[in-house]
């Protein structure tokens, strides 16, 4: 294990994240509120920790796959701990369990929160827990990767470990400049969704944190009634921006560069976009039928998008829906977004490949002579993915079952145990009962708190990370 290299990592990712709590800074200058001292003290305490270890430079610069998911699941441990001290500094959350809890579910793009009152927070906490999701939507390490010294395939295990999706690829020969190009999509098209917004008359701190909320598909609200309160061309400006940023962004580079043909062959698009149509269509005529069809198509597509994407925003309360359309919706909780998009869930990929992996084992068994490749975008799924795809699934339903069985002490109801975890392990946001729209985690202890925490960790992280970073033969000699 090559520890000073993931010191140096932590180092680098503690001094980045201070540079970004500047901005939540500014806010409060602007809004002229005490609260941003909170975040200076923050800044100083990162600097302290993080500069030493930046500047004590490893002798071993080399580390292998081992090292990258552990190097990525403690930056995003120690980043979340450092994180989440504005809040409790502040005492604007002034249990610490709480400002963990609010900040990893910014982190990693969930949008579960233990707030009651979200705007009851000031200006600059609330920009803070907005641009968590911006920050860990595309992923700190790839914004770290565009800027640390390390070159080769040692950086690859790093975008590997912290990118989403089975098969996370390079779009040019060199890391750095994959990194780069992520960005700056990722960036020029929250810049766009805040532009429209404004156009739409919407504020512009609000279209600011409603942007990065959408982008990184994480889902925190500033306002309690979330996205209810908007106006209908902002609440569709916002399910269309939610259906793009749950896109693979290989499919926005491929159109950047003129190759329209082969992003719109996308496999993975196709049945990404057919089963957001099919819900949306499914789910409006449930709750209406013909009468007021058009009303009810535009408020299942923004909770279908928001549900898909892993958002989590909401404009009504669906838990008062009917039970086929509530069914609807958990079942595209677990499916998700696009791999390689800033989208939770278990990818619309692994789910295509499995099911074809299903397909080939039942015509085996009817004719034991046939040989079937299976083939995703019409290249060969190497054994080496399927292996993955696999381990990922049996991981995912055993992290799943354990958690459930975790949080049933706190004695909740089993439509709200399934889908609090659900919820975190997706990164979704909200549940049904009593983590539904109109409610929150609050209620839970601290000890179901930390459960669901893991699970928002291992969600975001693809599940392998944090089971790394935990098995014991990972810090053997």
């Amino acid at each position: 294990m090559n520890k000073s290299v993931i010191l140096h990592v932590i180092g680098w990712i503690l001094t980045v994240e201070a540079a970004f709590m500047l901005l939540p800074c500014i806010v409060a200058v602007i809004y002229k509120e005490q609260s941003g001292f909170s975040f200076l003290i923050t800044i100083a305490l990162c600097l302290l920790i993080g500069i030493p270890l930046l500047l004590h430079k490893p002798k071993e610069k080399k580390f292998f796959s081992k090292e990258g998911f552990v190097s990525v699941a403690l930056s995003w441990i120690v980043m979340s701990i450092m994180g989440a001290l504005p809040f409790y500094f502040s005492k604007e959350i002034p249990h610490y369990v709480d400002a963990l809890f609010e900040v990893i579910s910014g982190f990693t793009t969930t949008g579960s929160s233990i707030l009651s009152d979200v705007e009851a927070l000031s200006y600059c906490m609330i920009f803070w827990r907005s641009f968590t999701h911006w920050l860990g939507g595309m992923g700190i390490l790839v914004f770290i990767l565009t800027i640390l010294p390390i070159t080769g395939g040692e950086s690859m295990h790093l975008l590997r470990a912290e990118s989403p999706g089975p098969t996370p690829e390079k779009l040019v020969p060199r890391i750095k400049s994959t990194s780069k190009i992520l960005y700056t999509i990722y960036l020029g098209m929250t810049i766009l969704q805040i532009i429209l917004l404004v156009l739409g008359q919407m504020p512009f701190f609000d279209a600011v944190t409603i942007s990065m909320g959408t982008a990184g598909t994480g889902g925190f609200a500033i306002k309690n009634s979330s996205i209810a309160s908007y106006s209908i061309y902002n609440q569709n400006i916002i399910t269309v921006f939610m259906i793009l940023f749950g896109v693979n962004f290989n499919i926005y580079y491929l159109i950047l560069i003129g190759k329209f043909k082969n992003a719109f062959k996308s496999e993975e698009l196709r049945y990404y976009l057919f089963i957001i149509f099919s819900a949306i269509m499914m789910i409006a005529i449930n709750l209406g039928g013909i009468t007021h069809f058009t009303h009810f198509i535009q408020v299942s597509a923004f909770q279908v998008a928001s549900i898909i994407t892993t958002t989590g925003y909401a404009t009504i309360d669906f838990n008062t829906w009917p039970t086929f359309s509530k069914t609807i919706l958990v079942f595209i909780m677990f499916v998700g977004a696009c791999a390689g998009s800033t989208g939770g869930g278990i990818k619309v990929s692994r789910i295509i490949i499995m099911l074809k992996s299903l397909k080939k084992e039942l015509s085996y068994l009817i004719h034991k002579r046939s040989i079937k490749v299976i083939r995703f975008d019409n290249n060969k799924v190497a054994h080496e993915t399927l292996r993955s795809i696999n381990v990922y699934f049996i991981s995912y339903m055993i992290i799943f079952a354990a958690s459930i069985i975790g949080i049933s002490i706190d004695d909740f109801d089993f439509a709200t145990n399934v889908t609090a975890v659900a919820a975190t392990l997706n990164n979704i946001g909200p549940g049904l009962e009593i983590v539904g729209p109109a409610g929150n985690f609050g209620g839970f202890t601290d000890f179901s708190k930390i459960i669901l925490i893991f699970d928002m960790l291992a969600g975001r992280l693809e599940i392998f990370p944090m089971l790394v970073l935990l098995a014991p033969g990972t810090w053997r000699k």
